[in-house]
Parts: C-alpha cells; sequence; structure tokens
C-alpha cells in the first residue's frame, strides 16, 4: 500500500534551505531512520510527512484514508490528566471510549454511590466489548509498565520531563494508524526499555519514520535509512551498517573521482602555460576540455569536527570512595559503595531510571556529599563534568560569552592556540550564532555548546552524564574517537550501547534497591553475561572497499613524450618503445582523423548521464547504477583523452621537424 509520494519538495527558513527538490516515497512495510546532523532539517522533514507544515515548493502526496500519528521531541501535555488519560489521547473511536471510561471510573470513585456515573460506566462497557477494544486498554497499560510507568493514576503535571516523554511514546505506540513517526524514541528510557521497544516495534504492523541517535537500534529496526545533508536526502537500503558501508564506497569514489580531476587540472594546466597555439582543433579541444573540468564543482565531503586538546598531568591518585552512602526520603540509592578510580578507567554507568545513576556521578565529581563515608579526591584532578540539565549554564547571557567563561584560548594537542570563537566554528557555531542568547538555541546546540565548555577547561578526569542525548551522529562518532584517545579517566552514564561498547570497558549496573553489579568488558558484554549466552549481536565492523582503477600521477592512464626525444627507432626508454623521426603510421593516421568526434560523443553520452544522477539524487539504488555506468564511461573517456594527447605530441614533434 502507497502511504506518501513526494516529488521535487523543497522547505527552508530564511536564507537557510534544508530541503532541495527532495523526491521520495513511503510504503507500508517501510522502516525508516532519518538521519543527520543537528540543524540539518530532521525534524522538519517530519513534520512535512506529518502534514504539519507544507512545502516551499513541490507536492506530497497521501493515500486514501491514511492515518499518521507523529511523536515529536518535545510533546505537549494536559497537566491535569492522569497518565492513563494522556495515553489514550487520540482521534480513533476506540481511544476516545477507553479514555471516557477512565474519566467515568474516576468519577465514580469520588462518588461511589452515584447511579449516573454507575450507568455511564456499564454504556461504555458495552460499546468497549463492541469494539474489541478491550486488547488496546491491555496493550496500553503493559507499554506503560515496560516503560516504568506504574502509577497509572500519577498526574501528569507533577511527573518529571522523562516520564511525560516516555507517557507522549506511550500514547505513540498504540495509535492505530498506517505511518508512525517518531522523534528520538530512546531519549530518556533506560537500556531495558530500548531492548523491549526495538522487539516492540519489530512486531508493529504498518510503516515506521522515525530519527534517533542510537545505531544499535537504527541496526536491529529498520530496514531504509534516509540521510539528510545540505537539502539533499540520500536514500540507502537496509540498516544502519549497510548504510556506512555503502557511504563509504561512494565517498570513496568521490575522493577518487576528484584526486583524478586535480591531477589532470595540474598537469594540463602546465600544459596551458607553455602557451602551445590554438591554431588547430586538437590544441583548442584540450584547452576547452581543461576549462570545463576546472568548472565542475565536486560534491562536499561530509565535514568531520576533529578534536584534539592539550591534557593536563594526572598523578597516580584520582578518586578514593569509602564505603559510600546516599539517599532521598528515606530511601537509599547508593549503599557502602567502595571503589578506587585509576586514570586509565573507563567505566560506563546503566541501570533503569531512579536507580541513581547520576547521583553516583555527582558524588565522584563532589556535586553531591554522601549521607554516609567519604570521598576523597588526587591533588592533581581536574575533573570535566557533563550533566543532562546544563545546569551550569547560564541561557541569559550569549554563546561566545558562555565559552570565554571556560577559557579565552586552548591549546591543541599540536601546540597552536585557538581562541573562544575559532573553537566555536569548529563546532558549527557561526558568526552570527555565537552572538545569539543561550536560551534560543535548540536542544542539540546546547549539548554541543556543553561539551565545549567541559573540553575548553583542559580537564584530566571526564565524568559524563547521558552525553549522548540530542547529539547527531557525526558529533557522537568524533566524541567516540576523543574518548578512546583520552589520556585520563573516563566515568560516562548512558543508555546508548553503540556508544558503550565503543568507549568503556568497566560497566557498573545499578538496581533500584541500592545494588550494583560489576563486569569488566563493554555493554554487550555486561549483556552477554546477564542472558547467560550470547544473546547480543554487536556487530561487525565493516572492511568497506571499493576498487579504484590506477592512473598515471597526470590522471590519466599514462603519457609519453617520445617523439621529440629523437631517439633511435626500436630503444626503450622508461619501459616504452620510441621511434626517432616523428611520423604517424597508417592506422595512427586514421585513428587521428577519428579521435576528436569519438570523444565528443563520449562527453555527450557523459552529460546525458550527469543529467539522468540529477534528476534521480534522492534515489540511491538508481543513482548507484548511473554512478557504475559513468565510472565506466570516465575510464573509456580518460584512455581516449590519453591516446589523442599522445597522437597530438606526435603531430607537434612533426610540426617542428618539418621546421627544422
Amino acid at each position: 500500500m502507497n502511504i506518501l509520494s513526494a516529488e521535487n519538495v523543497s522547505k527552508g527558513y530564511g536564507e537557510k534551505n534544508l530541503l532541495n527538490h527532495a523526491s521520495f516515497g513511503i510504503t507500508e512495510g517501510d522502516r525508516i531512520g532519518l538521519i543527520g546532523v543537528n540543524g540539518a532539517g530532521k525534524s522538519t522533514l517530519l513534520k512535512l510527512v506529518a502534514g504539519m507544515e507544507r512545502p516551499d515548493w513541490g507536492n506530497l502526496t497521501w493515500g486514501s484514508r491514511i492515518t499518521v500519528h507523529y511523536l515529536p521531541q518535545e510533546p505537549a501535555f494536559n497537566p491535569d490528566a492522569t497518565i492513563v488519560q494522556q495515553v489514550f489521547q487520540g482521534d480513533a473511536r476506540g481511544l476516545r471510549v477507553l479514555r471516557e471510561y477512565e474519566e467515568v471510573l474516576d468519577l465514580l470513585e469520588q462518588s461511589p454511590g452515584s447511579r449516573v456515573h454507575s450507568a455511564r460506566l456499564l454504556q461504555l462497557q458495552t460499546q468497549l466489548d463492541a469494539l474489541n477494544a478491550w486488547q488496546l486498554e491491555h496493550e496500553a497499560k503493559t507499554i506503560l509498565t515496560k516503560l516504568g510507568l506504574v502509577d497509572l493514576q500519577a498526574k501528569v503535571g507533577q511527573l518529571s520531563g522523562g516520564q511525560r516523554k516516555r507517557i507522549a511514546l506511550a500514547q505513540a505506540l498504540i495509535q492505530p494508524v498506517d505511518l508512525l513517526i517518531l522523534d528520538e524514541p530512546t531519549n530518556h528510557i533506560d537500556d531495558d526499555s530500548v531492548l523491549w521497544l526495538e522487539g516492540y516495534l519489530g512486531k508493529r504492523k504498518g510503516a515506521l519514520l522515525m530519527v534517533t541517535h542510537d545505531r544499535y537500534f537504527l541496526d536491529r529496526v529498520v530496514n531504509h535509512i534516509w540521510e539528510l545533508n545540505a537539502g539533499r536526502l540520500y536514500h540507502y537500503p537496509g540498516n544502519y551498517e549497510a548504510f556506512l558501508a555503502t557511504k563509504r564506497a561512494r565517498e570513496a569514489g568521490q575522493k577518487a573521482s576528484e584526486e583524478k580531476r586535480q591531477n589532470f587540472l595540474r598537469n594540463e594546466a602546465i600544459w596551458i602555460q607553455r602557451g602551445p597555439k590554438a591554431r588547430g582543433t586538437k590544441q583548442k579541444a584540450r584547452t576547452e576540455r581543461f576549462y570545463e573540468v576546472l568548472e565542475q564543482t565536486p560534491e562536499e565531503a561530509s565535514e568531520m569536527l576533529e578534536l584534539s586538546f592539550a591534557k593536563t598531568r594526572l598523578g597516580r591518585f584520582v578518586i578514593r570512595l569509602n564505603a559510600v552512602s546516599k539517599g532521598y526520603a528515606g530511601q537509599s540509592v547508593i549503599e557502602d559503595f567502595q571503589y578506587i578510580v585509576s586514570k586509565t578507567d573507563r567505566i560506563g554507568i546503566i541501570g533503569p531510571n531512579g536507580s541513581g545513576k547520576s547521583t553516583l556521578l555527582k558524588l565522584m565529581a563532589g556535586r553531591l556529599e554522601p549521607d554516609s563515608g567519604t570521598i576523597e579526591m588526587g591533588t592533581t584532578v581536574k575533573i570535566g563534568y557533563f550533566s543532562q540539565e546544563h545546569e551550569d549554564m547560564d541561557e541569559s547571557i550569549r554563546v561566545l560569552e558562555s565559552i570565554r567563561e571556560a577559557a579565552e584560548f586552548i591549546e591543541t594537542g599540536d601546540g597552536q592556540k585557538i581562541s573562544a570563537s575559532q573553537m566555536l566554528e569548529r563546532f558549527f557555531f557561526s558568526g552570527s550564532l555565537q552572538w545569539t542568547p543561550i536560551a534560543k538555541l535548540s536542544g542539540g546546540e546546547k549539548r554541543r555548546l556543553a561539551l565545549l565548555r567541559v573540553l575548553m577547561s583542559a580537564p584530566n578526569v571526564l565524568l559524563l552524564d547521558e552525553p549522548t542525548n540530542d547529539l547527531d551522529i557525526p558529533t557522537l562518532h568524533v566524541l567516540e574517537d576523543y574518548l578512546n584517545d583520552f589520556p585520563g579517566a573516563v566515568i560516562v552514564v548512558s543508555h546508548d550501547r553503540y556508544f558503550l561498547d565503543r568507549v568503556v570497558e568497566k560497566v557498573f549496573a545499578l538496581s533500584r534497591d541500592g545494588g550494583m553489579t560489576q563486569v569488566v568488558g563493554n555493554f554487550s558484554t555486561y549483556l552477554e553475561k546477564q542472558l547467560g549466552s550470547a544473546g547480543v549481536n554487536q556487530g561487525q565492523p565493516f572492511q568497506g572497499s571499493s576498487q579504484v582503477s590506477q592512473t598515471g600521477s597526470n590522471g590519466l592512464s599514462g603519457s609519453i613524450d617520445s617523439h621529440a626525444n629523437g631517439t633511435a627507432d626500436g630503444k626503450a626508454v622508461g619501459g616504452v618503445r620510441v621511434r626517432a623521426i616523428p611520423k604517424f603510421t597508417f592506422k595512427e593516421q586514421k585513428e587521428f582523423a577519428e579521435i576528436d568526434e569519438k570523444i565528443a560523443n563520449l562527453e555527450q553520452i557523459l552529460q546525458t548521464v550527469d543529467e539522468q544522477m540529477k534528476a534521480v539524487a534522492s534515489d540511491y539504488t538508481h543513482l548507484q547504477d548511473l554512478y557504475g555506468k559513468r565510472q565506466q564511461l570516465e575510464t573509456q573517456l580518460n584512455e581516449l583523452v590519453d591516446r589523442w594527447a599522445y597522437l597530438n605530441e606526435i603531430e607537434e614533434a612533426m610540426e617542428r621537424s618539418r621546421r627544422t
């Protein structure tokens, strides 16, 4: 079943073009993961698909009677509703009846003897029987429990932000819709809930479109990846690992083509600087080809943020926790915890919400005092603490002022000094954005700014509380690489399993009763031990490869300048047979007369293929076929141009010989 078709859709805000003539479609059974850097327009694309925004250009066509539900990052709530009432919000008839059923139940509890409420309750029960909606109620309450929400009569307005977002997720999951759209569904849920959600979405009927930075989640749930980059939408079949392999191959091909182009331009520029006379068609064609290649604009490669800062010294003693306990409202969350942090530790702290993960991190950072026990800090320790709430950030000041509070300059690993403004540029904060008040930044931009503040302080111990929330995947890759090279201790609270597998070497698993399990290894090691078997497929690293034809240094298949050397006939020069007297053979004469037309025809075919590639830029499967065809044509053209250059050099040598 066709759900949505989009043709040449464009969307922008001000001068920023987020989507540029994108064409795509969604059918029943599609499970699509949308990725891209923060600010690329992912949420805008979701809203376009959900019908909440209109494109500036192009057409969006939905199938008949298609139903869609969109879960935004910041959902709206009724603070006076109970959890169960909020979950039953929706237009489906079964949900409307369930919502009223819960409201009447609440009224009946307040007035147990009310005949009006009792009669209405019986009517609603009959309607629920007829609609077969009891299963929907059971499913909703099961989902809420799986997401850690047990008191279903609690008022939404009294809950934390994370709890409210889990209610919105449950509300989205029970909607009987053809297309479910989720914006960062794994934020604010613990590891067990993420694993459950993977299985639930895997069995759910209907199409799915979602934005998430959880790469394991993408691996196990989606069957298509959409990448939004600089206004262009790329389509990749398969999960996240398949996307990585295919993208590596595409970028390797682009890099090889650009290197060949630059080599060709460099060598042809030397030829042009020699000032050859453009009297003949050969010289003129060669000059025109140089300028044609010069004007070609290669596709921009994905920018990668590189972090390499100078490190401060760290002594042998880091942090010692001696029989530390901490609780709230009479309930203990950390009990008699003892541990000595070493300078090479890579620790991941995991556990359900409310188990004390952030509390333990704040105790280590000295931001909380233990109820009992002691915490000792090494004299050379300089902690960089990254919180969930950005609680150290004054949102009334401007971005640049915030960074200058941490440091005016930072010394890089190679000894260079970079100003706060230059560092902001490296973190994708342009000049105008640097003077923006922090309160006006997006969630992802605030996280990126908070991360930069921590790193600008040149710490030797990093304590990171959910650092992956709201960060885009490219930034996560860079952060992971940075942490792997960081010489001090790293202790991180995270539910991002991919991140934990790449960064940590020891896991502290907390439970709600104050207990803790320590496992040497990454998250997958911990999970295998918990399941008592291999259990989880960690995924193997891709050995991405692409075959690139090897060419000479000028980007062509090779070139010779032998005829002008006047060497003896039959003598080998550099492995190439040359003749002393420059002249064409009969075959070369015929070839020289026809080669211009052959080159022109091949260039025309290449131009046609380029136009076809532009027309199907969003259809990656078709694009890949055309790209392979273009590579073959380009190889043929390079060989012809190389042959043309060779024959042209013979003609020039013959001309010089006639003049002498």
